[in-house]
Formats: C-alpha cells, structure tokens, sequence
C-alpha cells in the first residue's frame, strides 16, 4: 500500500507506475474520495468536539429550563454525529478498496512490456544439455521408474492431482536436508510457519484483492498459504522493531496451495504447475533503504542461482518486465531453469523487492537511530520448490538407459548415484 499523502503529491508519478503495470486504477477518483473523506473527518471530529462540550455543561449547576434546553441540543448534534459517522464509516470502506488497488511503483531500470514474453534476460549459465539419443520427459522417466503416478493422482485429488513414489520422495527430501544446509550458511533462520493463516495475512503481502481466485479458503474465511512468504510477513505484523534487529533473514518451509485458475489449459500435464506443493523460501526486512532493497535483492537472488549452480543445471536468469510484476513489486527477477524435451527455459525462483508498500500493510515499523518511527523494506525469493525443480533435474540427468544420474551435491543426502 502507498501512502495517501505520497499518491497526492505524486499522482503523475503513480499514474505512470500503473501504466507501466498496464493495471487499470482510478487515481482521481481516489483522490476525490480523499477530499471527502477529509472533510467529513473534520466535520465528525468537530460534533464530536460538540458533544463533548455539551456533556461537561451538563454536570454544572443547571435550571430545569437550562437542562432541558441542553438535553434538545445534545440530541440535534447526536444525531446529527450519528448520521456522518456512519457516512464516514461508508466511505472509508470504499477509500480502503481503492488504497489496496493502487500498485506500487517498479524501478526505472524495469523493462517496458505487456506480459511474460517482454521479460529481458540478464544472465545465462551452463551449457545446454545434449543427448546422443533421443531424451524422454519427466513424466515419461519417472513414471517407468515407479517415482510418478499421475494418473491415480487424478483420481484421487483432481485434476492436476500426483502422487510421488519410491525414490522419487527420497530425492525431495534429498534437496529438502541440501537445501536446508546451503541457505543456512547464508545467515538465513529456518522457520516452518503455519500453513492456514487469517485472510488478513493475504491482503498484508498484496496477495489480495487482486488474486481472490487463486486462494483456497476454509469454512472459516481463513485461507491455505501460497508460499510461505505470507505467513513470514504475519510474523511481526503490528510490531515496532528496534535497528539493532535489522535486518531480519529468514528461510521459510512450508507446504504451498494454489488453485491456478488463472492457468487454464497451461502445463497440464506434469509436475511444472501442481495445486500443491513445498518449497523454501527467502524473505529478508531491512531498514527504510533502496539501495538496501537493491542490495539484498541481488544477494537473494544469487543464493538461488548458485544453489542451482552447485546442481549443474543450465538456467538463465531473466529481469520482469512492468506487465509481469505483481501489485506490490518494484523489481523482480525470474530463474529459469533449462527443460530439455520442451527445449526451453522454464520458471523455478522469483525474487522481489517492496519497499514499504507490504509492510504498510502490515504495520511492521522500525524505531531508527533518530527515534523515528519508519515501516521496514521487505523482499522475498524462492530458495527452490519441489516437485517443480524434479522436471528439470529428471531431464538433465536422464541417461539412454532410462536411469537418472543424481547431480554430485545431492549424493550423500540421497544414498546412491543413480536411479534406476
């Protein structure tokens, strides 16, 4: 969320942030209910004021007729109070819809684009693989292995549904206990979050309004997290951090669930795009800084490059353009890791920065070393989600016989070389 007094000042500014999104929101319609919302503030504030003053005459020495005349007065301007309050409590619920609608402003260096297909590739590692012989995908591999059984899974969940088997759960919990070590040595602290927080939690990270569709929500109205970047952001809502504290870095594991409505005829087959799922992810709060949001942005990001790196998988890394970023982004960066049977690169992290725009949200402060009270920086990337990163790992490390070769660093988590 921005703040009012920033989109006053800067409605030009804002405006060609939206544009840049190619969201559609009314800023001078925004601005208009503001001027309202102000002035019925101060008319409120002055019956209040009124009544106040009312209430103190009446417990002086008083005549019956002095009383009376009061009483007839207090009761104009009660429900005259009454009538505005509400007014008021009206319009703040339609000036709060519209404060959660306005997107965020992206960094100048973000490039120019509609969609996904305009994102600007920044970086390329490895080389890509080859076969001398004609490589299989995932779910061909992992299905004749016995590590894959879609169908069932279908039955049983739904569409999309899977169930991973045998060696295939060894090799998640292979990456799992691999992971777990290498983002530790990055002074990430590991935190396994609820999964099932209150919607309050969705709307705190911008998660919501926008995305309503693609929540699952329980009989309750709370809601099944999509990454555990949400429920990390609930950790210190309506806090004030000391300095000394910053910055916070923390490595969440935790289930994720998402309904991918918005994906319709995309990726069904497979493990690419699955309603459920686990992964690790880095979120980090640090002081009121840009250039400390620029800096820990990169450094997320390259933990997830050179964790990948580290499993010899070619990826290339990607910067998104404005029509690809989020409400809440200001910059955000894709890793995408090389699919050899789709011959292409296929999405695994994101990691972004959000100046203030969630914490405001939130209420997560800061006391600087002035006194002054600030809403901390927060960022986000995802250390690495399986089973998504199996589709790429799988069909790498195919051999011609059928088998996988298991990449050098997971050896010793997983127990042997190769399945097959």
């Amino acid at each position: 969320m921005l703040d009012i007094k920033f989109i006053r000042e800067n409605k030009d500014l804002v405006k060609k942030g939206a544009e840049k999104k190619h969201m559609k929101v009314d800023i001078d319609g925004l601005l208009n209910l503001d001027n309202k919302r102000l002035e019925l503030m101060s008319s409120v504030e002055k019956l209040r004021s009124e009544q106040n003053k009312v209430s103190r005459e009446m417990g002086g020495n008083l005549s019956p007729g002095e009383r009376a005349q009061l009483i007839g007065e207090m009761k104009i301007v009660k429900e005259e109070f009454q009538q505005k309050e509400k007014k008021l409590k009206d319009l703040m619920k339609k000036w709060r819809d519209l404060m959660l609608r306005v997107p965020n402003i992206p960094d100048i260096s973000v490039p120019e684009g509609e969609n996904e297909d305009s994102n600007l590739e920044i970086k390329k590692w490895g080389e890509k693989t080859s076969f001398d012989f004609e490589p299989k995908s995932h779910v061909e591999i992992m299905t004749k292995l016995g590590m894959l059984d879609l169908e069932r899974g279908v039955k049983v969940h739904g569409f999309r549904g899977y169930y991973l088997m045998g060696d295939a759960v060894k090799l998640c919990f292979a990456i799992w206990n691999y992971a777990l070590e290498f983002f530790g040595n990055k002074e990430l602290v590991p935190v396994m979050p609820p999964s099932i927080v209150k919607k309050s939690n969705f709307y705190g990270t911008g998660h919501l309004p926008a995305d309503v569709e693609d929540y699952y929500v329980t009989q309750d109205d709370d809601g099944l997290i999509a990454t555990a970047e949400i429920p990390l952001m609930g950790l210190h809502s309506d806090e004030i951090l000391s300095i000394d504290e910053l910055p916070k870095k923390y490595l969440g594991f935790s289930p994720a669930f998402r309904r991918e409505a918005g994906s319709h005829g995309k990726d069904i087959k497979g493990l690419i795009r699955v309603n459920e799922f686990y992964k690790f992810e880095q979120l980090i709060l640090c002081e009121a800084s840009h250039d400390l949001s620029v800096k820990f942005h990169e450094e997320i990001n390259r933990n997830t490059e050179e964790f990948i790196e580290s499993l010899e998988i070619p990826y290339r890394t990607v910067a998104n353009c404005g029509g690809d970023l989020g409400r809440g982004h200001v910059k955000m960066y894709d890793i995408e890791l090389w699919i050899p049977k789709e011959e292409k690169y296929r999405e695994i992290s994101s990691a972004s920065y959000f100046h203030d725009f969630q914490s405001r949200r939130g209420n997560i402060r800061y006391r600087d070393n002035d006194g002054k009270i600030r809403y901390v920086h927060s960022l986000n990337a995802t250390a690495i989600p399986t089973p998504r990163i199996l589709v790429s790992l799988v069909e790498n490390f195919q051999q011609a016989d059928g088998s996988i070769k298991i990449p050098k660093v997971l050896q010793k988590y997983f127990g042997k070389e190769v399945i097959s």
